[in-house]
This record gives C-alpha cells, sequence and structure tokens, in this order.
C-alpha cells in the first residue's frame, strides 16, 4: 500500500491508522458484496413459490421486491453520507449486519408480513456497494483503484444473474428458507472478517445529517417508486398512481431546495450537477432501466410453455442454467473494464459497453427459436453491462472528492435502480399489451419489448458522449467541472486516480 496513505493518522481520532494488505481488503470487501448482490436477485425467480406456501396474491406477494426496492433507495445514499461522515467501515458493518438481521428475520417468518418487513431490514443494506467503493478509494494506491473498483462493479452487474441461477438449486435442497439461512452464515462470516481486517477511515466529511433533506429524499422516493413499481396493478390512470407521481415531483422540488440551501446538505447538489456526475447518472438511469427489466422478463420468456408457439417450456433450473453465460461474461469483462479504462478511457469503454449490450439485445430480437440462438445473444448482453457497470462506477468515483464517494456511489446506484423500475414497469406495459393463446403474452409483445430495451441502450450510448473526460489537478482530488465547496475544512486531498480519459 501506498506508505503516505498507510500511515497517515487518523484525523479524527488522532491515532495511528491499522494496517492491512490491499488485497485482503479486496478479498473482503469482494465478499460482501458478492452476497448483496445475490440477495438483490434471489428471491425473484421464487415468488411463485411463496405465493402458494403463503396463500396470498400475486399482487401480495410482489411486495417483497417492492418493499426492500423502496428500504435500499431510502436508505442507501443516507447511510452512503453516514459513511462519508462517521466512517465507511463502521457503516459498512452496519449495513452488513442489517442484511444478516433481514435474513435472520425472513428465514424464521412464517407470514408475509413478516417476511415484508424482513425485506425491508435487508434493503437497509443496500449501501454495501458504494461504503465499498469509498473504502477502496482510501486504502488502495492510486493506480489499482480503477481495477479494484471494475471487480466490485462487475459482481454487481453479474449477481443478478447469479441469484437467479442459484435460487432453484437452493430452493431444492434447502427449501425456501435456505435463501435466507445461506447468506446469513456468509454475513456473518463477512461481517467479522470486516470488522478484523478493514482499517478505519482516514477521511470524514464534516457536518450532520440533515433531517428534512432525509424525509424529503425518503418521500420522493416512496412516491416515485411505489406507484411505479404498482401500476400493473392498480393501473397507471389511476387516481392513486397519479396523485403519487404528482407528490413525488412536488416533494422533490422541495428536496432540492433544502438541499441547496443547507449548510452541510444530505446530498450536495452542486457535486450532483457537476457534468461528469449527471451525465454519468443519465446513463445509469437509462442502462438501469434496459438490464433489469431484461432479468425480470428473459427469465418468463424461457419459461413459456411451446405450446404458446415460443419459449422453451424451461423450469427454474433451466432457465438459470440457460442465463448462465450472461452473468459469466459480466463478471469476466467487469474485471477487465478497469484496465480496459486505463488504455482507452472509461467514458470509452462505456460507450463501448453500452453500444455492446445493444447488439446483444439486438441479437435477441431477430433471432430467438433456437436455445443455441439465446446461447449467443445474452453473453454479449452480459458482456456489454459487465463494462458499463465498473466503467460508471470509476466514472462517478473520479469525478467527486474523496469525501464524497459514498454519497455520490450511493445515488448512481440509486438511479440505476429507478432507471430498473422505470424499465420493467414499461416492459410490462409493452408484453402485457400483446395477448396471446391462453392468457400467455405473445411473442410479438417480447419482440417489441426487447426492441424497447434496444433503443434505451443506444440512447445510453449517445449520452455517454455527454460525458467529459476526467482530467486531474495533481493538487485536488477533484475533477475541475466539481468545484471544492468544502476546501475551507481541512481534509486531506486524495492523489489523484490514474487510468481515466485521456486528454
Amino acid at each position: 500500500m501506498n506508505q503516505a496513505v498507510r500511515d497517515r493518522p487518523d484525523r479524527r481520532a488522532g491515532a495511528p491508522r491499522q494496517r492491512s494488505s490491499p488485497r485482503l481488503v479486496l478479498l473482503v470487501l469482494t465478499a460482501g458484496s458478492m452476497v448483496f448482490a445475490l440477495m438483490q436477485s434471489l428471491v425473484v425467480p421464487v415468488l411463485p413459490v411463496f405465493q402458494e406456501t403463503l396463500g396470498v396474491s400475486q399482487a401480495d406477494v410482489t411486495w417483497l421486491l417492492t418493499a426492500y426496492l423502496l428500504s435500499a433507495s431510502i436508505c442507501t445514499p443516507i447511510v452512503g453520507r453516514l459513511g462519508d461522515m462517521a466512517g465507511k467501515k463502521q457503516m459498512l458493518l452496519v449495513a452488513l449486519l442489517a442484511l444478516a438481521a433481514g435474513c435472520l428475520l425472513a428465514a424464521l417468518a412464517s407470514s408475509l408480513a413478516v417476511l415484508i418487513v424482513a425485506r425491508v431490514v435487508q434493503g437497509a443494506g443496500g449501501a454495501v456497494l458504494p461504503l465499498a467503493f469509498g473504502i477502496i478509494r482510501d486504502e488502495f494506491p492510486a493506480d489499482r483503484v480503477p481495477g479494484a473498483v471494475s471487480v466490485l462493479s462487475s459482481l454487481a452487474a453479474a449477481g443478478a444473474g447469479v441469484g437467479l441461477v442459484l435460487a432453484g438449486p437452493i430452493v431444492d435442497v434447502l427449501g425456501v428458507s435456505g435463501l435466507f439461512w445461506a447468506p446469513l452464515a456468509l454475513l456473518l462470516v463477512v461481517a467479522v472478517a470486516a470488522y478484523a481486517v478493514v482499517p478505519d477511515s482516514p477521511v470524514r466529511a464534516p457536518g450532520r445529517v440533515n433531517l428534512l433533506a432525509a424525509a424529503l429524499l425518503a418521500g420522493w422516493l416512496v412516491a416515485l417508486l411505489l406507484p411505479v413499481s404498482q401500476a400493473g396493478t392498480w393501473g397507471w390512470g389511476s387516481a392513486r398512481v397519479l396523485g403519487l407521481l404528482a407528490t413525488a415531483l412536488v416533494l422533490a422540488v422541495a428536496w432540492v431546495v433544502v438541499e441547496t440551501r443547507a449548510r452541510f446538505p444530505l446530498i450536495d447538489m452542486t457535486m450532483m450537477r457537476a457534468r461528469a456526475v449527471w451525465t454519468t447518472n443519465l446513463v445509469a438511469l437509462l442502462i438501469g432501466g434496459a438490464m433489469y427489466a431484461a432479468y425480470a422478463f428473459l427469465p418468463q420468456f424461457l419459461q413459456t410453455p411451446t405450446t404458446a408457439g415460443y419459449g422453451f417450456g424451461a423450469s427454474l433450473g433451466e432457465a438459470g442454467v440457460i442465463m448462465l453465460p450472461q452473468t459469466a461474461a459480466a463478471f469476466l469483462l467487469g474485471l477487465w473494464a478497469g484496465r480496459l479504462g486505463m488504455r482507452f478511457g472509461s467514458r470509452n469503454v462505456l460507450l463501448a459497453g453500452s453500444l455492446l449490450a445493444a447488439s446483444g439485445y439486438l441479437l435477441f430480437v431477430v433471432a430467438h427459436d433456437h436455445r443455441w440462438q439465446v446461447y449467443l445473444s445474452t453473453p454479449v448482453m452480459g458482456a456489454g453491462f459487465g463494462l458499463t457497470f465498473a466503467s460508471m462506477s470509476t466514472l462517478i468515483v473520479a469525478a467527486v472528492r474523496r469525501d464524497q464517494t459514498g454519497v455520490a456511489s450511493g445515488m448512481n446506484a440509486n438511479i440505476r435502480t429507478i432507471g430498473g423500475s422505470l424499465g420493467a414497469a414499461l416492459m410490462a406495459g409493452v408484453v402485457t399489451a400483446h395477448p396471446g393463446p391462453g392468457g400467455l403474452p405473445a411473442e410479438s409483445g417480447y419482440v417489441s419489448g426487447f426492441a424497447l430495451l434496444t433503443g434505451l441502450l443506444v440512447l445510453a450510448a449517445l449520452t455517454t458522449t455527454l460525458v467529459p473526460k476526467v482530467r486531474r489537478d495533481p493538487g485536488t482530488d477533484a475533477e475541475p467541472d466539481v468545484p471544492l465547496r468544502h476546501a475551507q475544512t481541512g481534509l486531506i486531498p486524495a492523489a489523484p486516480l490514474v487510468g481515466d480519459d485521456p486528454p
């Protein structure tokens, strides 16, 4: 590890900092990020099992997804901000223990209500990934940051696919409760390892949590995501959906006003307005919409009985196996994204990844009658997403000051989630608008839906051209477009990152 960084005293505690091997720190962060990524998707393919076991309706069981989504969306930027202020290691432990507590409660749950509460608790652990990014930036030499960020980002891109693959075998061997007992054991091991290995944060942001801003942020996120996720049940033209969307707009405007005027904002609007940040976040919105919508509907396509004139009648486990090449490609290309970014520039890798994923979707649109065709298109999708997730994370980390890494990465993850909700809602509307025989969607619905997602990825590629090249001033820790709003706080500037876009 860089000697100056390793021996630097904690500016708040005044004591020598703990020394740890960067490889060991990365191993612990990788394990935590992997378990978190699995928890995002393990439940998705098993919803029909929960519906049957608990004796509830399809609309009721979808709250297992909605509750997690809302909780994670609210907690991720807030916990990320607390990590910047109080210490990333401390909040990482809180996030891991929240995931563990949620798993324990879910494993013991005997009713839908308790299971929903458990998913809310799990959502509070959504800040694991942005906190891990911040720890990497604090602890790693500058030339190793892009590669380490790529490793964690590739896990985030591949994790959803891994969850879809493992869900069936886990349920077959351990039962439904095994979906939570297995991650619980892993989380406890990771939490102990994180306590022992991860050093305390060397840089802390000033101020305190703005409670009004936090309440407004939670309010507009709930008012936006709740109607989007439930519109299929409530109806897009219903009073509940329209009223909540209007409320979301009012609360979002109020939130921006409060944050702009705050001495210590929860989310710094100056940071959010920086060109490198808002353009990358816009790309994240579009890519999140395309990726998560496909993860929701591709298994459904694969499991459609062949009597419908399309699909393969695959079981839950078979659908996971068919999607395994996509998961593997996302992980492997994500690992290479850091090196590619150092060679060609992170923005160019993001552009290439968007176009690669779009080509995979287009392949599926024109050829999906045989399994080998799906085996051909899905790895291309996964490779594209591996590149895009890693590059977006690298660009966000490079665009903000070190004391803003947690909250900036948290908001980027949040925006991907919002995009995923919007994309899934759009996809559902398109697919269900084309009814087929036996109450199943028609093949044309899937074709139109994936064509729409292809368009989102092409739009993401075009938006990537707006992302500025990251140019570094050796004396600061911010991209030139980002003013050092809190320069007077005396925070130690970080070394400039390497491997960003060449001038």
